[in-house]
């Protein structure tokens, strides 16, 4: 199989990239050049914000079986790269996200659920919009029967460039008393970028199109695993404080960003936790176990001195250390 990766140099493109590799794949990224493409690849250099950014894809005159776009900016960028492929390339796989259901996504929310207003002609506009415009272009571009729509959910493990997982391996790593929220058997779902590759890859090969909900089952693993699994892969003294959630709310902890991955029952929760995943499942989806997706996201931070990349766009993540210790000690 020939696959272009619309980016392909972070988290979830290289990902891709290597799992692809893995299977004996030809591969070509095309990026920015902002970092170094996974060894194995043919490298394409352009800026698609940029006037004539596209010039070394449109010029490059190759065919593809697949392309993969991961692109959350306007989606005006995915419009003009899919109606350039449009002709030179099989299938469309476009990683979108269960953002672009309507708020507030109903517990146990299909891929038949209602949908927020999105244009594939926007420029930058808020990430659910963008997302939406994003499936928009593909789908009019390639056609329904040629796209392939992944609507991912939280996705963590290695090479993740967001600061969730990682920020809690840092924090846990520092050892002593750490702020646990609770409740310690609340139920996660998210999904391991290279399951998310791995089952990518499948279904395009497999020709399959439409959206899919791609995220592990309903409680997949809790919270409480997957802090307890931080602890035992950094191998820290840390000691997890398990406090209530309605006294971390009651002191102004924002869930998701000051604590992250973490979101208290209720509204938010059921729409981050609680995705009916039953069509991606059906299609093979096979999710590994928390414990693997942490000690190899340690593995990786350990390999590249312990900080992880942050993207520029996205806001750092976690409570300051002098926040916390007030907390722990109240």
């Amino acid at each position: 199989m020939r696959l272009l990766i619309l980016g392909g140099t972070e988290f979830v493109g290289r990902a891709v990239a290597e799992a692809a590799l893995a299977r004996g794949w030809e591969v070509t990224v095309f990026h920015r050049g902002r970092h170094e493409p996974p060894a194995g690849t043919f490298s394409l250099l352009g800026d698609r914000t940029a006037p004539d950014g596209l010039a070394a894809l449109a010029s490059a005159g190759s065919t593809w079986d697949l392309v993969l776009d991961t692109w959350s900016g306007a989606p005006s960028a995915v419009r003009d790269a899919a109606r350039l492929l449009a002709d030179r390339v099989e299938r469309f796989v476009y990683v979108s996200s269960r953002s672009v259901y309507a708020w507030p996504p109903a517990a146990g929310l299909g891929e038949d659920g209602p949908l927020v207003e999105g244009s594939q002609d926007a420029g930058e506009v808020p990430y659910a919009p963008a997302k939406r415009g994003g499936e928009l272009a593909a789908v009019e571009a390639f056609g329904s029967g040629r796209t392939l729509l992944a609507r991912a959910g939280l996705i963590i493990g290695p090479y993740e460039n967001v600061g969730r997982l990682p920020w809690w391996l840092g924090r846990i790593a520092r050892g002593g008393p750490v702020l646990a929220p609770g409740p310690r058997a609340l139920p996660l779902q998210y999904i391991d970028v290279r399951d998310l590759a791995e089952w990518t890859l499948d279904a395009a090969e497999a020709g399959l199109s439409g959206p899919y909900n791609l995220v592990s089952p309903p409680g997949h693993t809790t919270m409480g695993e997957l802090l307890d699994a931080c602890v035992r892969a950094t191998g820290s003294d840390a000691e997890l404080r398990w406090t209530d959630p309605e006294r971390l709310l009651a002191a102004g902890v924002e869930p998701w960003s000051d604590l992250p991955v973490w979101i208290p029952p209720g509204e938010l929760y059921d729409a981050m936790h609680t995705a009916d995943v039953s069509k991606a499942l059906a299609a093979g989806l096979r999710c590994r176990p928390a414990a693997e997706t942490v000690a190899d996201t340690w593995a990786w931070l350990r390999s590249i001195g312990g900080v992880a990349p942050q993207r520029p766009d996205r806001p750092s993540l976690g409570l300051a250390p002098e926040r916390e210790a007030a907390l722990l000690s109240d």
